[in-house]
């Protein structure tokens, strides 16, 4: 471990990953800003669905687009490498903030981002090319290697864990969700409409997707298959993309698998990446301006072991699931912040019915008074969405003057492709169930069998 820990490697491949994650996130929030979202998303829902531990993480009324523009600011800051560190910690508070306000916009790509800007904070991604080392007069003709094969591993951990994931009866041999989607697409280029609905199709798309999870890491570090292996990655992701929007992972995935070419391409990079950046092209210069004569070091070895346990983390928390009973994919708990992404298709309908026990009053609740059309949707077929929102309910009508109430669900979900059966145990009081990491024993039992990791 010693041994490895004090290789180095040229900047290089850190520095074009630092220039392309800052400018990918300004025009992600510009975009995302642009298009209305932040408005109907974080102002108009009259109530916001929150993560266990963060309830207290709240939008700040119209305040929340000074918000949306200190992260986007500071992504800015990271891609020219401008008073770096503040920017990336700034990048990464503010981002996550955004991310934490309501649980319905949550996305893989967000977490992906976030775990990203978080590992960025603990390395030297602006020891070069960045208009840090042109105030200092300093560029780092080196940084440890670790620093670069850390953004490597947490590739290997996404693909890894993505396809593990897949090795499910259902994904392999009922070709589901991906059936569901395939069947109800229309938008994907150069695929007739006979060959979506064609079961061969289903079955082929869900074997080669699990295939190419599990070894498109493998393919990148070889030098040989390395560009065959970015060219599969690039048509996989716009591929899931047509089939399923996930956000802006397609887009990271994309920009972070270069990391693994050769020092001499990321070079060549630098060049054209310094042709845009004409108004401070001459200040970022590799020679001349700059003389590239020493070596990054860490002072002390706290960063390293902050990483070290973040790696630990990231390895483990995934695997959480094995501490609950019950079917994974029909309970959820552990299925948050795992990479299990696209592999379950749940819809279902849930209404509530609010109980004053002191006057023996009955209200069916209508949830479009409450909620919009997307958090309802979501709301109906996920535990931790559907008893946030009974407590919310009791709330209102606590409010209203009833001190004695209790709210009772009647919950139907169909879990990839399956009938609708009964999913919350209708006789029991969501308002005496508390949000916790415990086992919601108020889910009913899955009816059927999936089996796989």
């Amino acid at each position: 471990m010693n041994n490895y820990f004090i290789k180095t490697t040229n900047p290089a491949p850190l520095v074009v990953f630092r220039v392309c994650f800052g400018l990918l996130m300004c025009a992600s929030l510009f975009s995302f800003w642009q298009k209305g979202w932040i408005e109907s998303l974080y102002l108009e829902p009259k109530f916001h669905f929150t993560f266990y531990a963060f309830e207290w993480i709240k939008p700040f009324g119209v305040y929340t687009y000074v918000l949306f523009a200190l992260c986007g600011l500071s992504s800015i800051f990271v891609a020219f490498g401008f008073k770096y560190r503040i920017a990336i910690v700034t990048f990464f508070l503010s981002f996550t903030y955004i991310q934490f306000m309501d649980k319905t916009v949550y996305q893989s790509s967000s977490y992906f981002i976030m775990v990203l800007s978080f590992l960025m904070i603990f390395l030297p991604a602006n020891a070069a090319f960045s208009i840090d080392s042109l105030r200092s007069r300093r560029s780092y003709r080196t940084i440890p290697k670790w620093c670069l094969d850390s953004v490597k591993l947490i590739f290997f951990i996404v693909f890894l864990y993505s396809g593990l994931a897949k090795l499910n009866s259902d994904w392999l041999l009922r070709a589901m969700p991906l059936e569901l989607w395939l069947t109800a697409s229309k938008n994907i280029p150069l695929i007739g409409d006979s060959v979506l609905q064609s079961n061969w199709f289903h079955y082929g798309v869900s074997w080669s997707f699990m295939v190419f999870d599990l070894t498109i890491p493998f393919l990148l570090l070889y030098k040989r298959t390395r560009f065959l292996a970015f060219g599969l990655l690039v048509f996989n992701q716009l591929f899931s993309q047509a089939l399923f929007p996930l956000g802006m992972l397609p887009l990271m995935l994309i920009i972070c698998a270069p990391i693994f070419f050769s020092l001499e391409w990321h070079q060549k990079a630098l060049l054209i990446l310094r042709a845009f950046l004409s108004p401070i092209q001459n200040g970022l210069k590799f020679s001349s301006a700059l003389k590239m004569t020493k070596d990054y070091q860490y002072r002390t070895p706290l960063s390293v072991l902050i990483v070290l346990l973040f790696f630990v983390f990231q390895l483990l928390f995934p695997l959480r699931y094995m501490l609950y009973p019950g079917e994974l994919f029909w309970t959820g708990e552990g299925y948050l912040f795992s990479w299990r992404t696209s592999l379950i298709e749940r819809s279902g309908t849930t209404t509530f019915t609010v109980v004053d026990s002191k006057t023996g009053e009955r209200f069916n609740i209508k949830n479009s008074d409450f909620l919009t059309p997307s958090q309802e949707k979501q709301m109906s077929a996920q535990p931790d969405f559907i008893l946030e929102f009974a407590h919310c309910l009791g709330r209102h009508f606590k409010a209203e003057g009833h001190d004695q109430v209790q709210v009772y669900a009647q919950s139907y979900v169909s879990l990839n492709g399956r009938a609708e059966a009964q999913y919350i145990d209708p006789d029991v009081d969501l308002l005496q169930e508390k949000e916790s990491f415990r086992h919601k024993k108020w889910i009913l039992p899955f009816q059927d069998k999936i089996r796989g990791l």
